[in-house]
């Protein structure tokens, strides 16, 4: 497991500078924090559109949260701070029994997970969502938390980053239980819970891209 290094004040440290830092780069907002629970397990799940997605909602989020991030990138530049910070890796292309146990256990102490459902950066508009978070909540019964990220993609091509001092906006949504589905078998429950996740997400970025007038881009998934 890659995640020895997480060292939760340090963890706390780099989000405080990266508040910093984004501030001084961009025109940075999160909007109705106020719905974030201060307490009790969390699975915040976000749409993905640009490479800045993740340290956003990693800074801006007003709890602590532990992503499930592609394993690869802990082999890049990057990697070091994914540690420090105690993202956990997943690979993408399996069912990684190593990584959602470590989110799992992550929850049942209380804290709180970031997964981003539709696995890579595309539109935004969650139009397909993987199951890990549907699971996740399942199993620990945490709340889950949809957030928008707006503005996070560049004009160019997919690896694009904004413009300096451009608007990005981190929109937190209500939080909500997963219906239980009682007597529906296992696999049906979990694709149930996968679709309502999604739609509830997808839901809450088209009211955030009305509520802050920033759109989604046109992408091509990676």
């Amino acid at each position: 497991m890659v995640i020895q290094s997480y060292r939760p004040r340090l963890a706390e440290a780099c989000r405080r500078f990266g508040v910093g830092l984004a501030h001084i780069l961009y025109d940075v907002q999160t909007l109705h924090a106020d719905r974030m629970p201060t307490k009790g397990p969390v699975i915040v799940v976000s749409n993905h559109v640009g490479f800045l997605d993740g340290p956003l909602v990693f800074i801006l989020t007003p709890r602590p949260l532990r992503f499930l991030v592609k394993r690869t990138y802990f082999a890049s530049l990057w990697g070091f701070f994914l540690r420090i910070t105690g993202q956990i890796p997943i690979d993408q292309h399996s069912a990684d029994r190593e990584a959602l146990a470590a989110a799992r256990q992550t929850l049942t102490a209380g804290g709180g997970i970031g997964i981003f459902p539709e696995g890579t950066r595309g539109s935004g508009a969650v139009e397909t969502a993987q199951q890990g978070a549907a699971f996740l909540a399942q199993a620990t019964g945490a709340r889950v938390v949809p957030v928008a990220v707006l503005g996070t993609k560049g004009s160019g091509g997919r690896d694009s980053w904004p413009k300096l001092r451009g608007s990005l906006r981190v929109v937190i949504g209500e939080p909500f239980a997963l219906p239980k589905h009682r007597g529906v078998p296992g696999r049906e429950r979990l694709r149930l819970s996968t679709e309502e996740l999604r739609s509830r997400l997808a839901s809450h970025v088209d009211e955030a891209t009305r509520e802050t007038g920033l759109t989604l881009p046109v992408s091509t998934p990676e």
